[in-house]
């Protein structure tokens, strides 16, 4: 067999659908074969944990790199965990509710809305929406002080709004531009890309064997850092497509299957 390969993989718009979602069939068999050949299979997302749905890894990862390298599971151990402090968390929540913005901490055990007032931003009712369908609890009060978070995103309605935020927040954290008035915060020296780098020295690999399949803006570090980045066929961004080492096809259209057939994580009958 060739060297083992390790992917690491997005998970909206990239192992879903950019249509309704769903897992494309062709990708999980792909992964599952590629597995089965060897390589090593991540996740790697900003979602943190607890918000990697059971059909995520139901397709059978070795593991998951989550909130942008702050929270890293392998064979299910969890190997690295970071989180803000309380105070931390207070500063930034204080700051939210001074400049309006909607905001939502996050953490590999929960998320919770901050619903001091009612939420503003329709993506961010509809987000709120989204996590009731599927029964979450978000009822951690904020201000408890057994409260922490790994990181968080905001909805912003004016960009005066955002600048006088992130005042306070570019002090600990990272602002990703994730389109339009929706931004997510990680905490400085964590990235996908970090996460990546961690599981290398893990695994004692060099980065030649890496594949990272991206389709937004949060993964330019992941696909900076790889050997070789896949960029789905969906995506909007000029400047993924600019650095891509291959552009598959959409992921509703078998792109993940394409590219590691491309790559040739295994053979071909």
């Amino acid at each position: 067999m060739e060297k083992r390969k390790i992917a690491f993989f997005d998970i909206d718009g990239t192992l879903t659908s950019e249509r309704d979602g769903s897992i494309p069939e062709s990708a999980v068999l792909a992964i599952r074969r590629a597995r089965a050949n060897g390589n090593l299979m991540f996740i790697n997302t900003g979602r943190c944990f607890q918000n990697v749905e059971a059909r995520f890894r139901e397709v059978g990862f070795d593991g998951y790199i989550c909130g942008c390298g702050t929270n890293i599971y392998y064979d299910n151990r969890e190997l690295l965990h970071i989180h803000q402090r309380h105070e931390t968390v207070m500063e930034i929540l204080g700051q939210a509710r001074k400049t309006g913005v909607d905001i939502l901490f996050e953490s590999k055990a929960e998320v919770v809305f901050d619903l001091s007032r009612p939420l503003r931003h329709p993506s961010a009712k509809r987000q709120y929406d989204v996590f009731r369908q599927r029964h979450y609890d978000m009822s951690h009060v904020l201000e408890s002080d057994d409260y922490v978070c790994d990181k968080f995103v905001i909805w912003h309605e004016r960009e005066e709004q955002l600048a006088e935020f992130c005042k306070v927040s570019d002090r600990y954290f990272d602002c990703i531009d994730r389109g339009g008035t929706f931004r997510e915060f990680v905490p400085h020296g964590y990235s996908k890309a970090t996460g990546i780098q961690f599981l290398l020295d893990y695994f004692g690999m060099p980065i030649e064997n890496t594949y990272g399949f991206g389709d937004s803006n949060n993964d330019l570090p992941m696909l900076k850092c790889v050997a070789n980045s896949v960029v789905m066929g969906n995506t909007e961004g000029k400047e993924l497509l600019a650095m891509a080492s291959y552009v598959t096809a959409k992921a509703s259209e078998g792109g993940i299957r394409q590219a590691l057939e491309y790559y040739r994580f295994y053979s071909q009958e």
